[in-house]
């Protein structure tokens, strides 16, 4: 049974599953980055109805489908020029940065919302470890609401008091629970394969990796820390 009394105000719709979660935000907005570029089908779907923010190199998927986002925001070291031009033909607004800089191109991105959005954000797995290490870590830490999605991977985060439903489209080859903070105290995972009851997680020794789902919807909550939930599903090389 779950421990907290969270009403699920809120739908995430993502092709493969629906992320029932608490705390009402505003307007849901994709970010489109520079790693493995989501299928042109999956980024078709999650852009329809969302606003869409470009980050760097994720102008070129914008590009390749005439998709018009919102914004061109980084500092263009990876995103190749005809892809940055065709922004500036149809009149995007671009806020460009130094290469020099002390924020990353996705934390700078992040800036420009406040607390009221939940942000998806495609293109980030895949590429560079230190990348994806300091995305996961910057969104895990910031008061946005957000997921790292494509059709392979799907990572959102729980935070202490918080509960969470998850019903699955398509069932995911596994489910993996990774501590963010030192510990996660009582942690609760229903209908999967190993169960968790108020259990703590720790950082140091992240071993609740590759369970499997058991039912159309799982429930998950957290007394205390941050908890990043990790799917992965089938396609991924």
């Amino acid at each position: 049974m779950l421990r907290h009394v969270n009403f699920m105000t809120n739908i995430l719709k993502l092709p493969q599953l629906e992320i029932f979660y608490p705390a009402p935000t505003g307007r849901e907005i994709l970010f489109t980055a520079g790693g493995r570029r989501p299928s042109n089908e999956f980024f078709i779907e999650v852009s329809r109805g969302r606003k869409i923010f470009a980050v760097d190199k994720g102008i070129e998927i914008c590009r390749d489908l005439n998709i018009l986002p919102e914004i061109l925001i980084g500092d263009f070291d990876s995103a190749e020029s005809f892809a940055v031009n065709w922004a500036r033909e149809n009149k995007i607004p671009i806020e460009r940065h130094p290469v020099d800089k002390d924020l990353t191109d996705t934390q700078l991105a992040l800036k420009l919302i406040d607390e009221k959005h939940f942000v998806l954000i495609t293109g980030i797995f895949g590429g560079r470890f230190d990348h994806l290490f300091s995305n996961v870590f910057t969104c895990a830490a910031s008061k946005i609401k957000t997921c790292l999605v494509d059709e392979r991977e799907i990572i959102f985060f729980v935070k202490g008091g918080e509960s969470f439903s998850v019903k699955f489209f398509v069932k995911p080859m596994a489910l993996s629970l990774l501590p963010i903070t030192e510990t996660v105290e009582g942690v609760t995972l229903k209908n999967v394969r190993w169960e968790l009851d108020g259990a703590t997680l720790r950082q140091n020794f992240p071993n609740a990796v590759s369970n499997r789902v058991e039912a159309d919807t799982i429930k998950i909550s957290a007394d205390k820390g941050t908890l990043a939930v990790y799917f992965r599903f089938e396609g991924l090389d």
